[in-house]
């Protein structure tokens, strides 16, 4: 126990000194403990844990927090003197844009305080029960002040957010897509003469556009906009395409492509996306036709976008063809990461050599368990294909041909997924 206030230190003392113990414990465990709460957050409640992108900044925000309490519990900072975490902020601002309920953004606050102290009080030993209420009483006295203080300033944030952007221009707009895509009986006349968008006998194709995150809070809408008619032109679509903001930096398109155009690829949107710089990302679904199709293209390319999230990068473009079999993977990416791990054994250690491993593996296996076509892929002899994947056997522990759909499978999803799902070296 470090000494704060010499030998005599009261009773107060006492406690401080074991709570900033407590404090010091859960710091070397930040990222973890961190992580956890927002998987418990995601996953109970519903409406947070839809859009990989919100997930992400729930982290980001869970993670400030958790920061913040610890520095409180280690150094006795005051309420008074704490300052609502910058992603906490970002995070209210992001849920009021897209509509969600503001008591699920109260709640998660509820959640992370429940998980954080669980663990906190797991930490409580020793031999004197009076001090052991003491710390607990503490514990949970600063960290409601501190839920009750920071909770009622994102209110505030949420409140003042939500009404501006229900005050957009393109509000009516995103309400009317919203009802289409969740409800199955609409009036679709309305809904054109609503949109300028024509939805039956017409074949769209969905697109997710959003901004890099370069830390800026001016708004990308503008340019994203500009950039879905990049696209439209690049195809030929003789309509304007429909764009409807969903916050400052992401928007959803739909293109209406020609009933006979072939389905775009990678390689054919390449130009495309090159115009449009590298200050913007873009999924694609595959094209539909009429109401359901203009819901399933739209699904797909936000399936798409939550696989080019998780994979991280700058300035992406991921069609859903590519990655169909991988995105379905995201709607649970912990027990994802479970399955790859178990998969894959020591194969999924996050470290360049079996990364080369694995590439290599999952190029062969893409390519029929075919050396030659694997090492033309790969820009390597032969042999060389031929002892990475032998080493790569070892690693798993199993000939590659026993559990090939399972293994190839597994290993698209580190490909895309990377960190998120391999094990720690």
């Amino acid at each position: 126990m470090r000494e704060r206030g010499g030998a005599h230190a009261d009773r107060s003392d006492v406690v401080a000194e074991r709570i900033a113990t407590i404090a010091d414990v859960l710091a070397e465990e930040f990222g973890p403990l961190a992580q956890a709460l927002a998987d418990r957050i995601a996953s109970e409640i519903e409406q947070l844990g839809d859009d990989e992108r919100l997930i992400q900044l729930l982290g980001a925000s869970v993670a400030g927090n958790v920061e913040t309490v610890l520095h409180m519990f280690q150094h006795g900072i005051d309420i008074d003197r704490v300052e609502v975490p910058s992603a906490a902020v970002e995070y209210a601002r992001r849920l009021a844009q897209h509509g969600v309920a503001v008591d699920a953004m109260i709640r998660a606050y509820r959640l992370g305080q429940d998980s954080f102290l669980q663990r906190a009080f797991e930490e409580l030993t020793g031999d004197d029960p009076a001090l052991l209420a003491e710390v607990a009483q503490r514990l949970t006295a600063i960290s409601f002040a501190y839920i009750d203080r920071v909770s009622q300033q994102v209110l505030t944030v949420y409140e003042d957010e939500r009404e501006r952007w229900l005050a957009n221009r393109n509000a009516a707009r995103a309400a009317r897509i919203r009802e289409l895509l969740d409800e199955s009986h609409v009036d679709v006349l309305l809904a054109e003469e609503t949109l300028g968008y024509r939805l039956q006998r017409q074949r769209h194709l969905g697109v997710v556009l959003w901004a890099v995150e370069r830390g800026s809070p001016v708004s990308q809408i503008s340019v994203l906009e500009r950039y879905s008619r990049t696209l439209a032109e690049h195809l030929g679509c003789g309509a304007r395409p429909l764009f409807v903001p969903t916050d400052e930096a992401e928007g959803w398109a739909w293109l209406p492509i020609h009933r006979d155009a072939p389905e775009p690829t990678a390689d054919s949107l390449a130009p495309a996306a090159r115009a449009c710089g590298d200050d913007v990302n873009i999924a694609i679904g595959r094209p539909g036709r009429g109401v359901d199709g203009f819901r399933s293209t739209h699904q797909q390319a936000r399936q798409a976008q939550a696989v080019a999230v998780i994979a991280g990068g700058e300035a992406s473009l991921t069609l859903f063809r590519d990655v169909g079999p991988v995105a379905l993977l995201c709607a649970d990416l912990p027990a994802t990461r479970v399955w790859v791990q178990d998969t894959l054994g020591p194969l999924a250690i996050d470290d360049g050599q079996h990364a080369r491993l694995r590439e290599t593996l999952r190029v062969f296996l893409a390519a029929g368990c075919s050396y030659l076509a694997a090492a033309s892929a790969l820009t390597l002899h032969k042999n060389t294909v031929q002892y990475r994947v032998r080493r790569a056997e070892q690693e798993l522990g199993r000939g590659v041909r026993d559990d090939a759909l399972s293994v190839e499978l597994a290993l698209r999803a580190c490909h895309w997924f990377g960190g998120a799902v391999l094990r720690q070296p």
